[in-house]
């Protein structure tokens, strides 16, 4: 499948109204047929093309412990105790990265927004060092990579410790996320060939990938 149907924004829709457990179970093959089935459907056709963008990234169709982000919300420490998540999301990420935190491609799905996101999400501290160091070792190379991206995500108030609050690249080295973004259309998204406008999107930000990927210490 290369798009997907206005009923899964639908779903998503009577979710965010109806956000318990009772009527989720009382919906719960429509959010399989509706949402689930098509959304692992396009992880496995995107197969193909993210292979043409890296060999180390992986789309993978599995139900549980794949690309598809879980429906269920972690609600342990949140002051939202609304059980499910009232989008449908994808992660694409290196295969050698165990979490969500690992370099990556990211589809979202959300009535009324619809995105494209790519790079490194809240690294952790060694990661976090290394691209910054990579930053400043490699001006030239991290200012083509990140031409015409507008970046997003966390930063620090101050300069990070250790490095040169002068230098001339000191906003990107504050980063705590780098993570480039492209907003989509939910009617592109239920049209033919939506995979190919996506698959265009995550090659286009292949160069910042492929910095922050090498940054990390990764295959690209």
């Amino acid at each position: 499948m290369d798009h997907f149907q206005p009923e899964l924004f639908d779903f998503l829709t009577e979710l965010k109204e109806n956000n318990d457990r009772d009527w989720f179970q009382a919906n719960k093959e429509r959010y399989k047929e509706q949402v689930q089935e098509p959304l692992l459907a396009f992880i496995a056709a995107f197969s193909e093309p993210l292979r043409t963008i890296s060999p180390h990234f992986v789309a993978d169709p599995r139900p549980v412990g794949g690309s598809m982000f879980r429906i269920y919300r972690d609600v342990r420490f949140a002051r939202d105790k609304s059980p499910y998540k009232t989008h449908a999301a994808a992660q694409f990420r290196h295969r050698d990265g165990r979490n969500a935190h690992a370099p990556c491609y990211y589809l979202h799905l959300e009535p009324g927004r619809v995105f494209m996101g790519a790079g490194l999400w809240h690294p952790d501290g060694p990661a976090l060092a290394k691209i910054r160091s990579a930053i400043v070792d490699h001006p030239d190379h991290w200012r083509r990579a990140s031409r015409d991206k507008s970046l997003g995500g966390d930063s620090l108030a101050r300069p990070p410790r250790g490095f040169d609050p002068e230098h001339p690249l000191v906003d990107d080295l504050k980063r705590k996320d780098f993570i480039a973004s492209f907003d989509l259309d939910q009617a592109d998204a239920c049209s033919p060939g939506f995979l190919d406008r996506f698959a265009a999107s995550c090659r286009s930000s292949a160069p910042l990938v492929c910095f922050l990927t090498e940054a990390v210490g990764l295959e690209f």
